[in-house]
């Protein structure tokens, strides 16, 4: 436990110790620096190192100076004099020759001509650029920089392209001013690396305008025009216009594309779009080019577009100044409209195509199907399906594939396979319209079934079939295109991996991602994740394991879906260490762990019986102060389900210490108090709620109620019944089906009826449960009128009843001889899926017993029989009902059935047989089984002794010698059963004395 315990601090934020380690070259150096421990509040400690020659050089040039931290007494200075370099050793090793030990010199040496001025003649052009980019501190580059300049070093474009990064990306644009001057002073040259450094480290700043300025300048210098920089500059540079700033952010910002964008267009496009941004105004930003845009121009404008309003205000421009619009362009205006859910303006512009005779086409159609589909407007979307048709314009490939991905996401993928085939085999896909399919453009069609499709086509196709469950048709699919020669895309092989993982082919699986390596398309993060995720379903973690080893292998980052469904694999088969290891990867990395995913390894290490580290973990999320009313309530609601109730109660106090509570987490709490059977906590707990400012909502009071009930204290969970009916939170019985039950558990029915009346009053319908309860109580107290009358009220309410309030209306009706209303609910229990139970069957044959109704009750007998149900309730009560109407041959049919088959096994069966015997004249049958019964120690009760009575009685017995032979029975029960015996064989042998 220490050693996980241990683990926890290493890995978890809260926990974290900060460990500080002396530098190997601190240790050697007579110029070493010192560390002060300057403890903090929360406990953890921070390094601060004071330089012991604290003397600084002046600087000389005007680059210096202007460095703001260099004349400052704050002790900012101390943070940036040591440890300029903080590449590792290893990195620096790998430059080879004397750049390590440069960068170590330079790393230990608070001067630089100190540092540098052994190595001077030794360090080229190259050396110089590695020695700049490996300064992660701009004031020590900029440092370097200078003492190269001023030792008469050459400075090249290269690394003023490297300063210029440098100075861009620490947002030091006055120096960043002062060198590009300085370039400029000395000749050199800028590069197109110089401008996209410039452009760069400006867009990144979120500073466009600027960044549009070396845009500018790099298209000036290229047409040979050269331009004064120092002024342009200082008008653009941030720092110095910051009057300017809400001006500026007013008019830009409509158009977001990059310019490394707009300059892959070429021509006027970059400009145009770049006026477009800059200026509100249409007409002011594009008069200028108004005789130059072209039709494909426009399109490009338009698609550029992020914002429908922006696009819509060019597109009507356009329209206003008579450019010509052609179909193209009011696609793109439908897509933009589409996804913006502007459908009124959408339908205007649809209504102007026709108004100015613009013929839609296959794109057009295909583009509104696309647009309304996403929206989820799947009515509208199949409506512009139809209108295509309806035009004569047949869907293309895309088109087609839009309408398959429509069905798809409605889940009828009946019909997506039906549009499919039928489109592929050149059928109408109207099927009104037969006769009106153009000859030639049916066998135009036709040749689709053996066209080869595009890859997104096939994609589409094997996610359709295998969201269908569809797998024989996937795989077919797959492998017509690897027949067609259409190359499988990394989608196609993660839908196939995700559909072969659904129906448990997992061999297949694994293929898959073989073949992709065959084919040289690699596989992505999307591709482990699937794979991991299909083993881990079907219980195969340690495949699962080895993915997530293979995907780090080849050099993929496992993210955010990666880590979770493993760890989730992991916490829930108590895999402690495996999922430990992977929750210190994740901290490493910076990544955060979900709040689903924090519950589920609570729960982890509950199960595995890790109280106190299940409470660790809990804590870290804890004092993190991000914790929503969900996780608290997931992990109380962990410890309570397994009866950890003081944890529960700590991590809810915990809540409550951040003025988190909501009534979720005082639902679970009262629900942990119920599985802790601590009712009154429970109670007590419910009553707090109004002193926090929490409202109790319907699951507080029903969770509260059914575990008062559920613990027969109906009586305490009443007032809180009252009190749910007050506050209007009761939608149905179920709370009050729970107190009536309770009661009736009790034997209190007079209550639990009162209640039942108090739900009427209310106005709450009772279900079928409801009544099956009070229908069985009353029917088990004997109360059969107020059972039938209950059973006759659900009939009125139109209640169909379920098989088991079916059961008790069947055993409350034969009880009562209600025959029409049994025979009436045992049909429906025939047509029901379940069936009439044996039970049931037996009290029916008991009923039409009763009734004398042979043939029914032999029709249920025989159907018993014939299922293998009969059991020897259902022979006796038949055997019973062929002796009531004297068809003894039958009866004695039925008793010796029940001996072959085993059936004679109580004093009942037994009973009717011998009373079958002794009624039917059949002494020997009758001594016979009054022998088995003394074998099998059956008990002779006064219905065996009255038959065997009747049957000596029969055959001339006197009553008083009988009368003799019951007294010596109950006196002592050995003599007087020999004595039975005696009698009985006596009647045998006068029996065959009188046949012969």
């Amino acid at each position: 436990m220490l050693m996980k315990l241990q683990l926890l601090y290493t890995h978890t934020p809260i926990f974290a110790i900060v460990n500080t380690y002396t530098d190997k070259a601190e240790q050697v150096s007579n110029n070493t620096v010192t560390k002060q421990i300057i403890p903090l509040k929360n406990g953890t400690s921070i390094v601060k190192r004071v330089q012991k020659n604290g003397v600084r050089r002046n600087q000389d040039t005007q680059l210096n100076k202007q460095c703001p931290e260099k004349n400052s007494d704050d002790g900012v200075v101390q943070e940036t004099k040591v440890d300029m370099h903080t590449t590792c050793s290893t990195k620096c090793v790998s430059y080879g020759r004397i750049i390590p030990s440069i960068l170590k010199d330079l790393d230990r040496v608070q001067d630089v001509d100190e540092a540098l001025r052994p190595w001077e003649n030794k360090i080229d052009n190259k050396k110089k650029s590695i020695i700049l980019k490996q300064q992660m501190k701009w004031d020590r580059a900029l440092e370097i920089f200078n003492w190269f300049d001023q030792n008469s070093h050459e400075l090249n474009v290269n690394h003023y392209n490297i300063m210029i990064r440098i100075l861009g990306r620490a947002h030091k644009w006055s120096l960043l001013e002062g060198l590009w001057n300085q370039m400029n002073a000395r000749g050199v040259v800028a590069t197109n690396s110089t401008y996209e450094t410039l452009i760069d480290v400006y867009s990144k700043a979120g500073f466009r305008e600027g960044a549009f300025f070396w845009l500018e300048t790099m298209r000036v210098q290229k047409n040979g025009v050269r331009k004064n920089q120092d002024t342009q500059l200082k008008k653009r540079c941030p720092e110095k216009n910051s009057d300017d700033r809400v001006l500026e952010k007013r008019k830009i910002g409509v158009h977001t594309k990059s310019s490394t964008k707009w300059v892959s267009y070429g021509g006027i496009i970059p400009f145009i779009l770049k006026d477009l941004d800059m200026i509100q105004d249409v007409e002011e930003a594009l008069r200028p080019w108004e005789i130059k845009i072209n039709n494909k121009e426009r399109s490009i404008i338009l698609k550029q577009q992020k914002k429908w309003d922006r696009a819509l205000e060019i597109f009507n421009w356009f329209n206003q100044n008579s450019h010509e619009l052609n179909v193209i362009h009011y696609n793109i205006m439908i897509r933009i409209l589409g996804k913006a859910r502007k459908w009124t303006v959408l339908e205007d512009l649809r209504n102007q195509m026709n108004a100015r005779g613009i013929v839609a086409t296959n794109s057009t159609y295909g583009t509104l199907i696309d647009v309304y589909s996403e929206a989820g407007l799947r009515e509208d979307a199949l409506f512009w399906l139809e209108t295509m048709l309806e035009h004569g314009i047949e869907p293309d490939e895309v088109t087609m594939v839009t309408v398959v991905q429509l069905y798809k996401k409605a889940g009828e993928f009946q019909k997506a396979e039906e549009f499919f085939r039928k489109w592929s085999l050149g059928e109408p896909l109207r099927p009104n319209n037969h006769h009106m399919t153009d000859a030639l453009e049916f066998d135009e069609r036709t040749s689709f079934f053996n066209a080869s499709f595009g890859s997104h086509t096939y994609n589409t196709l094997i996610d359709t079939y295998g969201k269908a469950g569809q797998l024989k048709e996937s795989l077919e699919t797959f492998v017509k295109m690897l027949k067609q020669g259409i190359p499988p895309t990394r989608v196609t092989f993660n839908t196939m991996i995700h559909i072969c993982g659904n129906h448990g082919r997992l061999e297949e699986a694994s293929s898959l991602l073989q073949k992709m390596e065959e084919l040289q398309c690699s596989p992505d993060t999307r591709t482990y994740n699937t794979l991991i995720s299909i083993h881990t379903k079907h219980n195969n973690i340690d495949m699962a394991t080895k993915y997530f080893k293979r995907m780090k292998e080849s050099c993929l980052e496992p993210d955010h879906v990666t880590y979770r469904t493993l760890l989730y694999a992991y916490s829930i088969r108590k895999m402690v260490c495996e999922a430990e290891e992977l929750i210190t990867e994740m901290d490493e990395k910076g990544l955060e762990i979900d709040q689903f995913t924090q519950s589920a390894l609570t729960r982890m290490y509950i199960e595995a019986g890790m109280l106190q580290w299940s409470l660790l973990w809990f804590q870290r999320f804890h004092l993190a102060g991000n914790m929503t009313s969900e996780c608290y309530a997931a992990n109380i609601d962990a410890y309570g389900e397994r009866g950890h109730i003081s944890e529960a109660e700590k991590v809810f106090l915990w809540c409550q210490e951040r003025k988190n509570l909501s009534v979720l987490e005082f639902n679970v709490m009262i629900k942990a108090y119920g599985i802790g059977k601590c009712y009154d906590k429970a109670c007590q707990l419910f009553d707090s709620m109004d002193t926090h400012g929490v409202v109790a909502d319907r699951c507080s009071y029903s969770s509260l109620i059914q575990i008062l009930a559920t613990a027969d204290q109906p009586h305490i969970a009443k007032p809180y019944l009252k009190k749910m009916q007050m506050a209007g939170l009761v939608t149905n019985c179920i709370p009050y089906c729970a107190v009536i039950s309770s009661f009736v558990r009790l034997g209190q029915l007079e209550i639990a009826e009162g209640v039942y009346k108090k739900m009427i009053r209310h106005g709450v319908k009772p279900d079928d449960i409801v009544y099956g309860v009070l229908i069985n109580a009353l029917y088990d107290a004997g109360r059969v009128k107020e059972a039938v009358s209950y059973a006759d009220e659900m009939k009125r309410a139109g209640l169909p009843g379920n098989t088991v309030i079916c059961n008790s209306l069947i055993k409350l009706y034969t009880k009562a001889g209600y025959l029409k209303e049994a025979q009436e609910t045992y049909k429906l229990l025939q047509s029901s899926e379940e069936g009439p139970s044996v039970y049931l069957s037996n009290c029916m044959i008991d009923l039409y017993t009763r009734q004398s109704m042979v043939d029914q009750a032999k029709e249920i007998f025989e159907t018993l029989k014939k299922n293998g149900t009969a059991n020897e309730f259902s022979f006796a009560m038949m055997l019973c009902l062929y002796k009531k109407i004297e068809r003894f041959d039958e009866a004695i049919q039925i008793a010796n059935q029940m001996r072959k088959l085993g059936l004679l096994t109580d004093s009942l069966s037994y009973n009717n047989v011998l009373d079958l015997y002794a009624t039917a004249g059949r002494p020997k049958d009758a001594v016979e089984t009054f022998k088995d019964m003394v074998t099998a120690s059956i008990q002779l009760d006064d219905c065996s002794l009255r038959s065997l009575r009747n049957l000596l009685l029969r055959y001339g017995a006197s009553r008083q010698a009988l009368d003799k032979l019951q007294v010596l029975m109950k006196k002592d029960a050995s003599h007087g059963l020999q004595a039975w015996m005696s009698a009985l064989t006596s009647l045998l042998e006068i029996d065959v004395y009188g046949n012969e």
